[in-house]
């Protein structure tokens, strides 16, 4: 693999944490994480390919709901410690939840509180 992928600091499990936002809002859809492997494909294939960490395996994002994520651009910050990702969100669901983000809860009022609705249920998803 190229030198780009060695300017990475990549964690303890040889992981860095990737997140995905939305390429024409800014807004934050998901956090996953990349191994060396994930972030080489993810930049050949111009798409978000993670890895799961409880599966133990490559995760290509929308391999099974369809909700594949396009990728626009790459970006690794100062600490070169985390990815951010520009993507468009095929299909506009981003969380196995059914919604847009996985960042659906505020805190409001000494509580979290659900404020984006489930576009699709995921039993009709996975």
């Amino acid at each position: 693999m190229s030198n780009w992928l060695d300017a990475v600091k990549w964690d303890e499990d040889g992981l860095i944490p990737a997140i995905a936002q939305d390429h024409k809002t800014g807004r934050i859809l998901m956090m996953a994480w990349m191994n060396r492997e994930a972030l080489a494909l993810t930049a050949e294939e111009n798409r978000a390919i993670y890895y799961s960490r409880s599966r133990k395996k490559l995760w290509r994002k929308g391999e099974e709901s369809g909700h594949v994520q396009h990728l626009h651009e790459l970006r690794l910050d100062c600490d070169a410690d985390v990815i951010v990702m520009q993507v468009e969100q095929v299909g506009g669901i981003a969380c196995h939840t059914g919604r847009e983000s996985c960042f659906y809860r505020v805190w409001k009022d000494g509580e979290w509180v659900t404020t984006d609705p489930v576009l699709k249920d995921p039993k009709e998803i996975y």
